[in-house]
């Protein structure tokens, strides 16, 4: 009996993750096939390349163009140790500031903390409520639906194993569960097996942009190369991150994560 309700436990999970995952594609899949128009803001031309960051990898990808754009005009060091030290403590312009500040007083810091700190400093909350604003970036809300209801499908997936395990290691007796061990498997590889293929559809199906930019932000993204003044490569950091540096050592530098 007990074998039973841990199976019906383990289904409804599998269940009740798989429609809101199921929920959460649907929708996002009208607003791809009914998108809002932009809203233009004033005198507003091509992307710079600090909104080209955000639509294409969020606020991480735009604390990683501003180190980048500091390093490369020689500001600021990024060794391949994951050090980061300030060799012009003036800052111009908003971005460069939030950097300074990540990094402090001492002139140096880890790279990774820095990048954290300066992604989410309030010069790019402000360019992320920005861009929503205007229908180029999907609002925080829509982001966390399809990666929430994705996440708790993968906990369903381990709540269906251990379920599996827990029904597994109880002597299996009596007219519950006639086929002893190998039915009672085969019943809870149902709902992992609907799990595991609704987390493989999802990561298939989910393209990578979708999560910063909306549907018009991604066809602004595709129109043509922002920003003027900037160098090809650091404009392909902001498309693409920081694989797309060709300098290894910078690459190796950013290639930290926090500990």
């Amino acid at each position: 009996m007990i074998s039973v309700i841990l199976l019906l436990g383990a289904c409804a999970a599998a269940g009740l993750s798989c429609a809101r995952l199921c929920l959460a594609a649907s929708r996002a899949a009208d607003e791809d096939r009914t998108p809002a128009a932009p809203r233009p803001e004033p005198g507003r031309g091509a992307l710079t390349v600090y909104e080209t960051a955000f639509l294409s990898g969020g606020p991480r990808r735009v604390a990683e163009v501003a180190l980048v754009s500091m390093a490369q005009e020689r500001r600021l060091l990024l060794a391949h140790t994951g050090w980061a030290t300030v060799v012009d403590p003036c800052g111009r312009d908003e971005w460069e500031r939030s950097v300074l500040s990540a990094i402090g007083p001492g002139g140096q810091s880890r790279i990774a903390p820095v990048r954290s700190a300066t992604a989410g400093a309030d010069t790019v909350r402000a360019l992320a409520d920005r861009l929503a604003a205007a229908g180029l970036a999907t609002p925080p809300g829509a982001r966390t639906t399809f990666a929430g209801a994705a996440a708790q499908v993968r906990a369903a997936s381990l709540a269906v194993v251990g379920f599996a395990a827990l029904a597994l290691s109880l002597p299996q007796t009596g007219p519950m569960v006639p086929g002893g061990y190998g039915l009672l498997a085969v019943w809870f590889a149902l709902p992992l097996v609907l799990t595991l293929s609704c987390l493989l559809i999802a990561r298939v199906e989910a393209r990578p942009g979708t999560r910063w930019a909306s549907p018009a932000g991604r066809r602004l993204l595709a129109a043509g190369p922002p920003p003027e003044g900037r160098s090809p490569w650091l404009t392909a950091v902001a498309l693409r991150g920081v694989r797309a540096i060709p300098d290894p050592s910078l690459r190796a530098a950013l290639a930290h994560r926090d500990s």
